[in-house]
C-alpha cells in the first residue's frame, strides 16, 4: 500500500486568496498550481499544514534565485491592520473549504487520523509570519478559536517578534539577534495553547531561543545547510536540537534550498532530496524528519511537478534503500506523532 503524505507546509490558501472566492470552485479539479483534490488523490497527498501568509507589496524577484550568488533585500515590515485583514480573509477561505467538504480543518491528531481514514484531505491551519498579531497577543486567541494550531513568528522580514533570514546564497542563518521580548511572550502563549512554534524562517539565534525555552524545535519546511549552504537551511547543531527536543524538520521541495548550487530551477533536484533526507535523518534521527513541500509557494523538482507526482519521491526513497516503515514515517507518521505530542 502506498504511504500517504501529510506534510509540513503548503501555500494553497495564498494561491486561492489571490484568485478570490471564485477560485475555490477550482480546488476540486482545476489543474492550477500544485494542489487540487484530483491530483491529491492521484499522488496520495492526504493533507498537511495549510499556511496563511500575507505577501509583501510589490514584486518579489524569484528569477534572481536562479542565478547564484544572490542576496535579496529583506522586505519592509507589514502594518498590522493590513496583515490582520488578509489573514482573516484567508482563514475564511480555509473554513469555507471545510464547510464545502473539500477538506477537513483539523484541530488535533485524532481529527487528522479520522479525515485520513475517510479519504478526506486533512488540513492543519498554520500562520507563516505573525504580523496580524499585536503586542498584546489578543489576535492569537482569536486565531486559535478559528482553528490555528501552528505559528511561525516571522517570515523573511522583521516583525515585532523576531528576525527572519534573507533569501541569500551562500550564507548561514547566524544573522542578528533572536526573539524580542514580545516574541518570547508570543512563543510562551502559543505553547500554552498547545500550538506548534515553527522556526523555519527564524534566524539561528531565534531558533535556539525557542529550543532553549524547552519547546520542541520544529522547522516545518527547511533543509540541511551542509548540503545546500542557503540562509534558509539548518546547520548540524540545529538539526541535532530538533531531535533532542522532540521536534520535527520537513524536507522543503524548493529547488533553491535543495540543490548544492542554490539555483531555483526545476531540473536536477530529485537526487538532492535524498541527500538532504539522509543528512537530516543522521543528525536529527529518523523519528524527527518528514516532508514540508512548500507546494504552491516555490519551484519544485520537475520530476514531481505537483502533488500528483509524490510517487516519484517515494520511489526515490525506495531506490535509496529506505524500507517501507521508514518511508511511512517520513511521509506522514512522524508528523502525526509530533502533532499528537505537541497539539494533542
Amino acid at each position: 500500500m502506498t504511504a500517504p503524505v501529510f506534510d509540513g507546509h503548503n501555500d494553497a490558501i495564498l494561491r486561492l486568496w489571490k484568485g478570490g472566492f471564485g477560485a475555490l470552485d477550482g480546488f476540486r479539479d482545476s489543474g492550477a498550481g500544485h494542489i487540487d483534490l484530483t491530483r491529491a488523490r492521484a499522488g496520495g497527498f492526504a493533507g498537511g499544514f495549510f499556511a496563511l501568509f500575507v505577501p509583501s507589496p510589490g514584486p518579489f524577484d524569484m528569477a534572481a534565485l536562479a542565478h547564484p550568488p544572490y542576496d535579496l533585500p529583506l522586505p519592509d515590515p507589514l502594518p498590522q491592520d493590513a496583515a490582520r485583514l488578509a489573514v482573516s480573509e484567508q482563514a475564511e477561505l480555509l473554513l469555507e473549504l471545510d464547510r464545502r467538504g473539500d477538506l477537513a480543518l483539523c484541530r488535533s491528531a485524532d481529527e487528522i487520523d479520522s479525515a485520513m481514514a475517510t479519504g478526506t484531505l486533512a488540513a492543519l491551519m498554520h500562520l507563516e509570519g505573525a504580523e496580524a498579531i499585536g503586542p498584546d497577543l489578543e489576535e492569537l486567541g482569536w486565531l486559535h478559536d478559528l482553528g490555528l494550531r501552528s505559528i511561525g513568528p516571522v517570515w523573511s522580514r522583521p516583525t515585532i517578534f523576531g528576525h527572519g533570514v534573507p533569501f541569500r546564497y551562500p550564507s548561514d542563518a547566524d544573522i542578528g539577534s533572536g526573539l524580542t521580548d514580545a516574541g518570547r511572550r508570543l512563543v510562551r502563549a502559543a505553547a500554552e495553547m498547545r500550538m506548534i512554534v515553527d522556526t523555519s524562517h527564524l534566524n539561528r539565534r531565534g531558533f535556539f531561543d525557542v529550543a532553549e525555552m524547552g519547546l520542541p524545535a520544529v522547522a516545518t519546511h527547511s533543509n540541511a545547510h551542509a548540503i545546500c549552504p542557503n540562509a534558509r537551511n539548518l546547520d548540524d547543531d540545529q538539526l541535532r536540537a530538533i531531535g533532542e527536543t522532540g521536534g520535527m524538520v520537513g524536507l522543503n521541495f524548493a529547488t533553491a534550498f535543495l540543490r548544492g548550487d542554490g539555483r531555483m530551477v526545476p531540473g536536477g533536484a530529485l537526487d538532492w532530496m535524498i541527500r538532504h533526507l539522509d543528512h537530516m535523518i543522521e543528525r536529527a534521527g529518523e523519528d524527527h524528519v518528514g516532508l514540508g513541500s512548500d507546494f504552491d509557494g516555490a519551484v519544485v523538482p520537475e520530476e514531481i511537478g505537483s502533488v500528483a507526482g509524490l510517487g516519484v519521491l517515494r520511489e526515490a526513497m525506495a531506490r535509496a534503500g529506505y524500507g517501507a516503515a521508514l518511508i511511512e514515517k517520513l511521509c506522514h507518521g512522524n508528523w502525526l506523532a509530533a502533532i499528537r505530542r505537541i497539539v494533542g
